[in-house]
């Protein structure tokens, strides 16, 4: 076909009609799609639009605009598209059914008061808060990634105090634990692999990880140093982050991933399909790096900046200066490091992707689902399930002079955090609004871990001395079947994908059957075996493999199942008391109550 003239009317925006509606489980609507022209005509484009649904188990849109929705409540939006522009319809599909009066929820603080809200709105009643028990749990796994002791249930449990769980909440915040687990996701995030680096830079950039949590630095001074990093890596190895990432574009594509929440390698050879990004976009954020450079020195490799080079736009030939996503192109590049002009831009408290980037993987993490899911794909057309919270979130941050303990900390006090896992009949089917504390299986670090801790038995990992948790394994290259099975990343990319936590056939096989923890629970110098020789007990002896198992207390029933079957074992004799106690034990670990944070 001919080209069109070069001054021809341009698309400069679309409008989607309706905005926003409420509709009613297994309703529809008609979506209608107007462009508007640089010479001001509008036209109905529909039927030339692209449209596509961020929630397909809610609802669903043809090629012509009609959504469905399905039986699950919820907010779901539907992006449409056309020439590069888009414009998003938001439908909040609450359950049929009215609400039963109930007394007011307590709400110990804004995160309660925004998803409740929400909730009422469909019609959901949360869940009831969980046990002791449950609590205890969970905020170990999550603010640390490692199971309490018996010795630490037990002096929980018997802790009658209002304030244990806050209490708690801070003594973990402030344990070694939280920082060998945090330092474990941030070397995930930053790429730190020793295939691309070597074994001493990638050390060398997680001890600067771990000593910079260790320190409480907060996330913008982190950030800015990462950003801002130059001269020798062996002395500044946070800037090992634009080795593994060593072209100007990638290191844009890189950095806006990770720091921002914002992908925009799709805009490097056209404009991005879903989102407002432009190749002038991606460029504008390359334009940035483009000066920086590794050298060979007297002091090993090292990262300068040097000339003014240009950045030429593939298709036109024009020049294109840094600048910010969603900023105004200037006419000329920053004088001097222009990283440092980005750092300053990326850490403002005004900037609208940074602190929201950062409270979403926060939230993500302690609640097993983003605002924004994927965590790191925040773009016009994917909203926040709960725009309100994020932003609340992001204004906590902020406040807090992004202290990412005291952003756990608000999230981990909140009652939400604190709902039951078991669902009631209003929120069975809801995965998306925080209305019960959804399943997570444990990280494959933190599985291995807690395996090595119930059976007393410490995992040998090659080139690291025995004893050392998985947890504070730096290297994701170490070669471990157990870690890779279970869905380590391997920090080839900034995705978060890369950690899959998807249960597989495989595991259970590997819990069931496999060498590794059926090894570890028939050895005699186990936990296991130790218990059932120190304990003549068979009740005693019952409550401390549930404490050690479950972090909890059995129930009657299981304390006197338990206790039958200790007790006929040892009848005929301690080696099959000690074997039943391990077969106990097997089963406890192969059970969803162990694998998963509930």
């Amino acid at each position: 076909m001919p080209v069109g003239a070069v001054d021809a009317p341009q698309v400069v925006g679309v409008e989607l009609t309706p905005r926003e509606r409420r509709l009613p489980l297994e309703g529809s609507q008609t979506l209608r799609v107007v462009a508007t022209f640089s010479d001001g005509r509008r036209q109905d484009v529909t039927h030339w639009a692209r449209f596509q649904s961020n929630q397909e188990s809610l609802a669903t849109v043809d090629e012509n605009g009609f959504v469905s929705v399905k039986q699950t409540p919820g907010v779901v939006a539907v992006m449409a598209s056309f020439m590069g522009k888009v414009d998003v319809f938001q439908a909040l599909v609450p359950r049929n059914e009215a609400l039963a009066e109930k007394k007011p929820l307590e709400e110990r603080n804004f995160i309660d008061t925004l998803v409740y809200r929400r909730l009422r709105q469909l019609r959901i009643q949360p869940a009831e808060v969980c046990t002791d028990e449950e609590f205890l749990r969970r905020v170990y796994l999550d603010l640390i990634g490692t199971l309490p002791t018996v010795a630490e249930a037990r002096k929980f449990l018997g802790d009658t105090q209002s304030d244990r769980r806050e209490r708690l909440v801070n003594e973990l915040l402030d344990s070694p634990e939280f920082v060998e687990y945090w330092a474990l996701k941030f070397a995930d995030l930053l790429r730190v692999d020793r295939q691309v680096l070597g074994h001493k830079a990638a050390y060398a950039e997680y001890r600067w990880i771990r000593e910079r949590l260790a320190a409480k630095q907060p996330l913008d001074a982190f950030t800015r140093e990462i950003l801002t990093a130059e001269g020798p890596l062996a002395e500044n190895p946070q800037g090992n982050i634009f080795k593994v990432a060593p072209e100007a574009g990638q290191a844009a594509s890189t950095i806006s991933q990770i720091f921002l929440g914002v992908r925009i390698e799709c805009a490097q050879c056209h404009h991005h399909p879903y989102d407002r990004w432009s190749q002038s976009d991606y460029l504008g954020m390359a334009a940035y790096f483009a000066p920086l450079q590794r050298k060979a020195s007297s002091f090993g490799e090292r990262l300068v900046s040097s000339g003014n080079p240009q950045t030429k736009h593939p298709r036109t030939g024009e020049e294109v200066t840094a600048h910010a996503l969603a900023t105004v192109m200037p006419e000329k590049n920053p004088e001097g490091e222009r990283r440092g002009e980005l750092a300053a831009w990326m850490t403002s408290p005004g900037n609208p992707f940074f602190a929201r980037n950062w409270a979403n993987r926060a939230w993500a993490h302690m609640l097993g689902r983003g605002l924004v899911e994927p965590v790191d794909d925040f773009r016009a057309t994917n909203p926040a399930s709960n725009s309100e919270l994020l932003d609340a979130l992001a204004k906590e941050l902020i406040d807090r002079k992004f202290d990412l303990r005291g952003l756990l900390r608000t999230v981990a006090n909140s009652r939400v955090y604190q709902q039951s896992s078991h669902p009631n009949e209003t929120n069975a089917k809801d995965e998306q609004n925080y209305s019960r504390f959804l399943l997570k299986r444990l990280d494959a670090e933190v599985l291995l871990d807690a395996v090595c801790q119930v059976t007393g038995v410490p995992e040998k990992f090659e080139g690291m001395p025995l004893g050392t948790r998985a947890i504070e394994l730096w290297d994701s290259q170490v070669d471990h079947n157990f870690l890779r099975m279970f869905g380590r990343p391997t920090r080839q990319s900034a995705c978060e994908c890369e950690r899959v936590s998807e249960p597989s056939v495989a595991q259970v096989l590997h819990l069931l059957n496999g060498d590794r923890v059926n090894d570890k629970l028939a050895r005699q110098d186990g936990w296991v075996h130790q218990a059932a020789e120190r304990i003549a007990d068979n009740d005693a002896l019952a409550e401390e493999l549930y404490l050690q198992v479950f972090s909890r207390l059995p129930t009657p029933t299981e304390r006197i199942t338990a206790a039958k079957r200790l007790q006929a074992a040892g009848e005929v004799g301690p080696q099959e008391r000690g074997e039943t106690a391990e077969d106990l034990a097997w089963t406890m670990l192969n059970s969803l109550e162990f694998v998963f944070n509930h």
